[in-house]
C-alpha cells in the first residue's frame, strides 16, 4: 500500500468528500423518515446536493490515481504525506486555527443552506423573482383565502419524484423568462400539477360533507339606488361532492387546453362496474390522456381567483360592504370606471378617481372609499403586460360565467343505451 496510486492528495480528498456525501444522504433519509422536513424543497439537499457531492468525490478518486500514475511515469518519487511536527508551537497554532475556521465555515454553510431552502419555498421567491410573468398570479394569491399557503405546497408534489418534476419544470420556465418566450397570459389550467390527493388533502378533508350550505347571491341594478335582487341558493354539498367519493372513480378526456370540451366520461362505481358517456357525435373514446377527476377540475382557481367580469367584481365588493350603497348609481358608475381601457396602472388609478369624482360630484369618505375599492378591483384583475383582463381566467365552480358543471351535465353526454348525465338544477341546489 505504501506505493499505491490511491495515496495522493486528490484521491484522498475525493474519498473524504464521498464519505461526507454518503453520510449526509443517509442522515437526510433518516430525518425525512422521521418527518422532520415539511418543505418540499428540502429534497434539494437530500436528493440532489448530497448525491452530487458523493458523485463528485467518486470522480476525484480516479482523477487523482491517473495524475499520480503520470507523475511516476515521469520518474518522480511517489507522493508521501507531509510531516507535521506537533512539538512546535507554530504548528499547533496553525492546526487549531484551521480546525476552528472549519467549524465556522460548516456553521455558515449550514445556515446558508437552510436559508436557501426556506427562501425558495417562499411566495416572494415564486411571485417576485419572476416579477412580470407571475405578477397576476402573485397578486391574486395575496388576496385569496390561501394567502398563507406557500406556492410549493400546492405546486410541488411530495417526495423526490415531485421535487425533480418541479425542478425540471422550473428550469424550463427560467429559460422562458430569460429568453422572453413565456406565454402571455400564463395558460390555465397549469400543466403538471400534483393531484389534489397529494396537496389539497394535506389540509382539506376529502369526501362529500353530508350537509347543506345556504348562499345568498346578490345582483345590483343600474338604477340610482343600485337596487339589490338577492337569490338564495341551498347547496347540497353531499351531491355536489359526489365525484370526490373515495369509492367512485370519474375519468374524462378533454380535447382542448382549458379542459372545457369533454367528449368522453367514464365512471367506475364501488362495485367496479364501468359506465361510459359519449357527447353528441362521439362513438368511441377519443385520443388523449384519460384524467381522473379531482378537486382541481372544479376548484380550478383555488388560490389565484380573478373576477369573471367587472360587474361580478363590483357586485362582490358591494355585497361585502366595501361600497357605500347610498351613493347614487354606485353599481353603474363603478362598473363603468373599472371597465375602461387604461394604458398603464398609474393611468388607471388616476382615470378611475377622476371618473368617480365627477360621477358622484361630492368628495367625502364614501366617495373616497368607492374610489379606493374600484382602484383595488382593477389592480387585482387587469395586467396589460401579461394580457390579463376581466374574464381571462374563469372559475369552473358552477356554470354561470364558464361551462363549469355543464361541461358534462348537459343532457347530451349519454351511454350507448341512452342514459344521460342530467342537467338538473335540483341535483346540486334549491333556488329561492
Amino acid at each position: 500500500m505504501a506505493n499505491s496510486r490511491v495515496r495522493n492528495p486528490v484521491s484522498i480528498v475525493g474519498a473524504w468528500i464521498t464519505t461526507i456525501g454518503a453520510l449526509a444522504f443517509l442522515t437526510y433519509l433518516a430525518l425525512d423518515w422521521l418527518g422532520l422536513f415539511a418543505s418540499p424543497y428540502a429534497g434539494l439537499i437530500g436528493y440532489v446536493l448530497a448525491p452530487a457531492v458523493f458523485v463528485f468525490g467518486l470522480v476525484l478518486i480516479p482523477i487523482g490515481m491517473w495524475r499520480e500514475a503520470r507523475r511516476r511515469r515521469l520518474g518522480r518519487e511517489p507522493w508521501s504525506w507531509p510531516v507535521i511536527d506537533l512539538r512546535t508551537r507554530r504548528t499547533r497554532q496553525v492546526m487549531g486555527a484551521v480546525a476552528a475556521l472549519t467549524l465556522v465555515n460548516l456553521a455558515i454553510v449550514s445556515v446558508a443552506g437552510l436559508g436557501v431552502v426556506h427562501y425558495t419555498e417562499s411566495n416572494s421567491f415564486c411571485g417576485q423573482v419572476c416579477h412580470e410573468p407571475m405578477r397576476p398570479q402573485f397578486t391574486a394569491h395575496a388576496a385569496s383565502p390561501h394567502a398563507n399557503v406557500n406556492c410549493v405546497q400546492c405546486h410541488v408534489g411530495p417526495g423526490a419524484k415531485g421535487f425533480v418534476k418541479a425542478k425540471m419544470n422550473g428550469t424550463r420556465q427560467l429559460y422562458e423568462v430569460i429568453a422572453g418566450t413565456y406565454a402571455r397570459p400564463i395558460p390555465s389550467p397549469a400543466r403538471g400539477l400534483p393531484m389534489a390527493a397529494e396537496t389539497c388533502a394535506r389540509c382539506h378533508t376529502s369526501g362529500h360533507p353530508a350537509r347543506d350550505l345556504v348562499r345568498v347571491l346578490h345582483s345590483y341594478g343600474d338604477d340610482e339606488a343600485s337596487t339589490d335582487t338577492p337569490t338564495t341558493l341551498t347547496m347540497h354539498l353531499a351531491d355536489i361532492h359526489w365525484h370526490a367519493k373515495a369509492d367512485t372513480r370519474v375519468e374524462f378526456v378533454s380535447v382542448d387546453g382549458k379542459r372545457e370540451t369533454i367528449p368522453y366520461v367514464r365512471m367506475t362505481d364501488a362495485r367496479g362496474a364501468v359506465t361510459e358517456y359519449f357527447a353528441d357525435g362521439v362513438t368511441a373514446p377519443p385520443a388523449g390522456d384519460v384524467r381522473r377527476m379531482d378537486c382541481l377540475d372544479c376548484h380550478n382557481r383555488p388560490a389565484h381567483t380573478f373576477s369573471a367580469s367587472a360587474d361580478r367584481a363590483v357586485t362582490a365588493a358591494m355585497a361585502a360592504g366595501q361600497v357605500d350603497l347610498t351613493l347614487p348609481f354606485a353599481h353603474r358608475e363603478l362598473v363603468a370606471a373599472v371597465s375602461q381601457d387604461y394604458p398603464t396602472d398609474a393611468a388607471a388609478a388616476a382615470g378611475i378617481a377622476e371618473r368617480l369624482q365627477k360621477a358622484f360630484v361630492r368628495r367625502d369618505a364614501a366617495v373616497d372609499g368607492a374610489i379606493k375599492t374600484a382602484q383595488r378591483l382593477y389592480s387585482q384583475n387587469v395586467f396589460r403586460d401579461m394580457k390579463v383582463s376581466w374574464g381571462t381566467y374563469q372559475s369552473m365552480i358552477g356554470h354561470t360565467d364558464a361551462p363549469g358543471c355543464f361541461r358534462c351535465h348537459d343532457d347530451s353526454h349519454k351511454t350507448r343505451d341512452g342514459r344521460a348525465i342530467r342537467q338538473d338544477c335540483a341535483l346540486c341546489h334549491k333556488m329561492d
